[in-house]
């Protein structure tokens, strides 16, 4: 098969994952940053559980093609032997913050955009230009300048995996280490999600999270195995979108005839599916800001998770379910950072205050 068709071919899986992605999404209103709330706010764990589940279901199924030799995770972006360490909780934690001020994560903004949100397209806009200046812009500096003075060396050891890491601390073999960690890690991913009966009661929930997770293994598969070519291979890559969205706002600025790649498919395929979705269900309906001040924080936010998006290395897909599958470490910071200044930006809402809020997080309230 020629390079020119296979890369097409892996675009069009893309665009079909990022469809899929968009139906399941909109019709269970999948929503990391919505989970977080309705966990936070009111005790109701469903829709953070489903996100969890997703979490198992990729990690072990992403694990199990690569002990299968079918994948090289190494080959992926998220196992440098750089890490990143404070980029990534940084990173992550403004991400988080700014993802509560627009009312969801990159995913859903693109979700609400196919089911007609004009807030939400002003957000992915916002979001994608101020990802592209920290990727490449005015504020790459800015990011390279924190990776060289607080990224951790670890070539010696090989990369940042954890089945890298338990294997050079135990003696373990490779192979053990990764059935060790893949077995820890799903095994306690997949206890979290179902350990509540009102989870494992709530069908759009629980099927939202297996179809999830299964699409992110399916963008390894595309990228992975149908991707190979042995002269110029598709990079690999699974669900991913702060990055993404900035090549495609590129790409439409200034499209030369060059060929879309999977992550500009997948972001054009949730818009699409998110339409289809809000459409066939009658959800479909224009919706705009409210007032200044409600464009100001969406405007805030938007910048927040581009840039903060962009230092952590993805967002609650792309460091949530893709960056974790590969069980990188660095994927499990920007999480952790994500989800803390999440918990932050929902006590800011409430209290109208960042020390406020601060305050009333290490209360514990």
């Amino acid at each position: 098969m020629e390079t020119m068709a296979t890369a097409t071919l892996v675009a069009w899986l893309g665009f079909g994952l990022g469809g899929a992605f968009g139906i399941v999404a909109e019709h269970a209103n999948f929503c990391t940053m919505g989970g977080l709330s309705d966990r936070v706010l009111f005790g109701d764990g469903r829709r953070l559980r489903a996100w969890v589940l997703a979490m198992a279901i990729a990690l072990i199924g992403t694990q199990t093609l690569e002990l299968a030799g079918l994948i090289e995770l190494k080959k992926s972006i998220y196992l440098g032997a750089n890490l990143p360490w404070l980029g990534a909780l940084l990173g992550g934690a403004v991400f988080g913050f700014g993802m509560t001020l627009t009312g969801g994560c990159a995913n859903k903004t693109l979700v609400r955009l196919g089911g007609g949100s004009l807030k939400a397209l002003v957000v992915i806009l916002v979001l994608a230009a101020t990802a592209y200046m920290t990727l490449r812009g005015l504020f790459a500096p800015l990011r390279l300048g924190l990776d060289r003075v607080s990224a951790l060396d670890l070539k010696a050891v090989g990369d940042q995996g954890l089945p890298t890491l338990l294997a050079w601390a135990t003696g373990l073999p490779a192979a053990s280490a990764r059935t060790v960690t893949t077995a820890i890690g799903g095994g306690a991913l997949l206890w979290f999600a179902l350990g509540d009966r009102a989870f494992r009661t709530s069908p759009r929930d629980l099927v939202a999270g297996v179809l999830i997770g299964l699409l992110a293994i399916g963008g390894w598969v595309a990228t992975g195995i149908v991707g190979r070519d042995d002269f110029e291979p598709v990079p690999l890559a699974s669900l991913t979108f702060v990055g993404p969205s900035a090549e495609t706002l590129m790409y439409g600025m200034v499209f030369t005839g060059a060929t879309i790649n999977f992550g500009i498919a997948v972001v054009g395929g949730v818009v699409i599916g998110a339409f289809l979705s809000a459409r066939a269900r009658g959800s479909f309906r224009l919706e705009g800001f409210a007032d200044l001040s409600d464009l100001a924080r969406h405007l805030a936010g938007a910048t927040m998770m581009g840039i903060g998006g962009v230092f952590a290395g993805g967002c609650t897909i792309g460091q949530g379910l893709t960056g974790l599958s590969t069980l990188a470490a660095g994927s499990v910071l920007a999480i952790l950072g994500i989800v803390g200044g999440a918990i932050l930006g929902l006590r800011y809402l409430e209290e109208g205050s960042v020390w406020r809020a601060f305050r009333s997080v290490l209360a514990g309230g």
